[in-house]
């Protein structure tokens, strides 16, 4: 019997853990009709694990207990003021030992949300975090690039000397300075 095929294509969101996770909050979050609610929930919780040192050490640290670990995550769900689908969710990964695994539950859980609008998502990369006029300006400039609306999921990485990094699909987009002197670098080895 062969179990490879079948699968792939549409399904490989779900082929990582993550996607698992993500792909059943997507269904819990589409019968509550709470698909926006969730989304801009999780975006709160990228911002927080982004600018809180102490809230991404909770969420990848394996020595914090299980059940210190609910408490704590569920305690920040009410200080980020989430919803009740996200914030049970969180609740569950913590109870599953499983908060290191956020990032790419959120970032699967925006491509299946931009999905079921239609949309392409964008993952950017940023320096320093963007503000709302420089998010706005990349989602027009993407849009016109790629000619339908396109919903950005960021990051930030000091690493990158400046600019962004935008992943669409395989496609990248890369306007980073470190990237640029790498590629003269490169060119001046000959």
């Amino acid at each position: 019997m062969d179990h490879s095929s079948g699968n792939q294509g549409s399904n490989s969101i779900q082929a990582s853990l993550g996607g698992r996770y993500a792909t059943a909050l997507f269904e819990l979050a589409a019968e509550a009709k709470a698909i926006d609610s969730v989304e801009r929930s999780l975006s709160t919780v990228r911002r927080a694990l982004d600018e809180s040192a102490d809230f991404a050490a909770l969420t990848a640290s394996p020595l914090i207990a299980r059940g210190a670990a609910t408490k704590a995550v569920l305690g920040v769900a009410d200080e980020l003021g989430v919803d009740a689908t996200t914030k049970s969710f969180l609740g569950v990964l913590a109870e599953n030992r499983r908060l290191g695994e956020l990032p790419r539950i959120i970032r699967a859980f925006r491509a299946l949300a931009a999905r079921h609008r239609g949309e392409t998502t964008a993952d950017v990369t940023s320096a320093h975090p963007l503000n709302d006029d420089q998010i706005a300006e990349l989602k027009q400039q993407l849009r016109q690039r790629v000619g339908r609306e396109v919903s950005v999921d960021l990051s930030v990485d000091p690493a990158l000397l400046g600019g962004l990094v935008v992943r669409i699909g395989s496609q990248m987009i890369d306007s980073s300075i470190r990237t640029r002197l790498n590629t003269l670098a490169q060119a001046m080895k000959g």
